[in-house]
């Protein structure tokens, strides 16, 4: 590291500022030397300790899931950088990931943490999502749920990326609260995880297309009712 004109710091988030002002205390950064992280959560600030003893400190996070597979490196030309940086040195982070054949994004440093949440909403909660419908799937015979999934999933994905909430189908979208009821009565059977999900995300989902005019406000407030009713049954 001491002889490094970089060093990258690929680590757990929580590791990361121990690590950061550990190697300070053992007089490892050097002046003028790069020092680059890859952590979504921290901007620069985290880097404080070898900034004051000369390094330049930069944020470059990839908007990517990885493997650890030599599938990830195809992944990169299509992928974005959250990219953080003294404005002096900004250039130099932008032109790192350019060099990687991706996309370099400036965010804030005081935007760290809605940023990288809104990445891990996105992609963290999409997993999750898929692995609750394909166990209900499973649980009831379907022997590739990965096949039936697959196409509406990615179909869903590029139309919302595409043209946002108008691309809302389903029947919360169509104010359809028989259905919506009935799901929830079906999933008041299943694992406690999987209906909780569905009628909280089904309830934010109702009000979302409410604000945007999808629905009506007594449409709203009939599959919100719908979504309570099996909670209700159950405790009593």
């Amino acid at each position: 590291m001491e002889r490094a004109e970089l060093v990258l710091l690929a680590v757990p988030d929580d590791a990361l500022p121990d690590l950061v002002s550990g190697l300070a205390a053992v007089g490892a950064w050097q002046p003028g030397q790069l020092v680059a992280h890859t952590s979504g959560r921290y901007g620069t600030a985290v880097l404080d300790p070898a900034r004051r003893l000369g390094a330049i400190p930069l944020a470059l996070h990839p908007a990517m899931t990885f493997t650890g597979m030599s599938l990830d490196l195809t992944r990169l030309p299509d992928c974005t950088f959250g990219v953080t940086a003294p404005t002096a040195v900004l250039p130099v982070a932008q032109a790192l990931v350019v060099e990687m054949g991706a996309e370099p994004v400036v965010i804030e440093e005081e935007d760290r943490v809605l940023y990288h949440a809104a990445l891990a909403h996105a992609s963290n909660h999409l997993v999750t999502l898929a692995a609750q419908s394909t166990q209900l799937l499973g649980s009831i015979g379907v022997e590739r749920p990965d096949r039936m999934l697959g196409p509406l999933m990615r179909a869903s994905l590029e139309n919302a990326l595409a043209a946002g909430e108008g691309a809302l189908t389903g029947p919360v979208a169509r104010g359809d609260t028989g259905t919506v009821a009935a799901h929830a009565a079906a999933l008041a059977e299943a694992p406690e995880d999987i209906s909780r999900a569905y009628t909280r995300l089904a309830a934010v989902t109702a009000s979302r297309a409410l604000e945007r005019g999808l629905l009506s406000p007594e449409q709203e407030r009939a599959i919100t009712e719908a979504l309570a009713r099996p909670e209700k049954e159950e405790s009593e």
